[in-house]
């Protein structure tokens, strides 16, 4: 997705993780996420090339994880509350079934104070490059494990790991789920 920040001081300075969530729930046409340091980003809609991958994708996980009931997949309306203070949404996330069933089923309800375990993030057509690095960046900053940047525009993966530099692949490729997701292999055209 396309994201235009938005810069509402002071109305927005030291929102709430609460607030935050309310602001959303009384504007839920508008897709919403905030940085660690309180910029309000709104997410435009993808086109529909990307709208088809990012599905592809989450059916491609779901199968594996309905396969090995490893965990649970979210989609990119899913904003997780990081524990560095961002609320973002990836365009897929995943994370490990017993860290989900540690949230209480209001946690779970409202948005998730966890960071998920693995996600991918799918560059549309307009989005830039850097603020996508920096969104994963922030996600290995909050305990990610496994982080994919898939860039059609370039051609290439970005494959982000904690404590490891970030691995470049050229399009078209298999990337794997390495020990996060054990046995997921996925085909990015």
């Amino acid at each position: 997705m396309t994201a235009i920040s938005l810069n509402l001081e002071p109305l927005v300075q030291g929102l709430t993780h609460e607030q935050f969530y309310d602001l959303c729930m009384v504007n839920q046409d508008l897709a919403m996420e905030r940085s660690p340091t309180g910029e309000l980003i709104i997410m435009s809609p993808v086109g529909g090339e990307s709208g088809r991958k990012e599905a592809d994708y989450i059916i491609d996980l779901g199968i594996w994880n309905r396969q090995t009931g490893l965990g649970v997949v979210f989609s990119s309306s899913t904003v997780f509350k990081l524990p560095n203070g961002g609320d973002r949404s990836p365009d897929l996330a995943w994370v490990k079934l017993e860290r989900w069933n540690g949230l209480t089923k209001e946690q779970q309800t409202k948005f998730p104070p966890i960071c998920p375990d693995f996600v991918i993030e799918l560059r549309s057509e307009r989005d830039r490059l850097k603020p996508l690095q920096e969104k994963i960046q922030e996600y290995l900053d909050s305990g990610l494990q496994l982080g994919w940047l898939v860039n059609p525009q370039g051609k290439t993966v970005e494959i982000y790991q904690p404590g490891k530099e970030v691995e470049v692949v050229k399009l078209p490729a298999t990337v794997s789920g390495e020990n996060v997701l054990p046995g997921f292999i996925l085909n990015i055209q």
